[in-house]
């Protein structure tokens, strides 16, 4: 599998401080993508589930971890690798949020079995209209832990895209939904 980020804490894709996951890999290619750099695989990304989550359970040892974030790229593109992840982080949090330019109709049943939050749909740059939590409007959010739609419900109602910013050896990364042309 071909995993470019993993960040902590992520508190602006998703209720409270969540690890954040990229894949590297997108066959969509979606215009104006905020993660252009992540569409192709490489070699330098390339590591295991085990290795990820060993990593997740370093950051548990000295932090709460309320719940995961994975992005890309598209995880769904590594449908195999993504479901041999989310089992192990599961372990630590069964609140898991995946974001794929596929359609929900488009995955296999056993795909969604672990996922709390599925955002679906590929990246339309007309139409980011500063949705919460999606890129563009004809993302769907779908609730799919009813134990979770409460905690999820309260969370669309009270916050808005906010941008974080994180520091590390390469540069910058600014997470979050970003407006157009950003």
């Amino acid at each position: 599998m071909y995993v470019a980020r993993v960040l902590y804490p992520v508190e602006v894709l998703g209720p409270g401080k969540r690890v954040g996951i990229w894949f590297c890999g997108c066959p969509h290619r979606c215009k104006g993508c905020s993660n252009p750099e992540l569409w192709e695989f490489q070699e330098r990304y390339k590591t295991t589930p085990e290795i990820i989550f060993n990593l997740v359970q370093s950051i548990a040892k000295d932090h709460t971890i309320d719940g995961f974030t994975v992005t890309g790229g598209d995880p769904m593109y590594q449908a195999m690798e993504l479901q041999q992840l989310l089992v192990l982080l599961r372990t630590i949090s069964d609140d898991i949020i995946v974001y794929t330019g596929y359609g929900k109709n488009e995955l296999e049943p056993e795909m969604l079995a672990n996922i709390s939050v599925l955002i679906d749909g590929k990246y339309i740059e007309e139409l980011n209209d500063n949705s919460l939590l999606r890129g563009s409007s004809n993302q769907k959010i779908y609730i799919l832990d009813k134990a979770k739609e409460s905690k999820y419900k309260k969370f669309f109602n009270t916050e808005t895209n906010k941008i974080q910013n994180f520091f590390t050896s390469d540069g910058v990364i600014s997470v979050g939904i970003h407006r157009p042309n950003f």
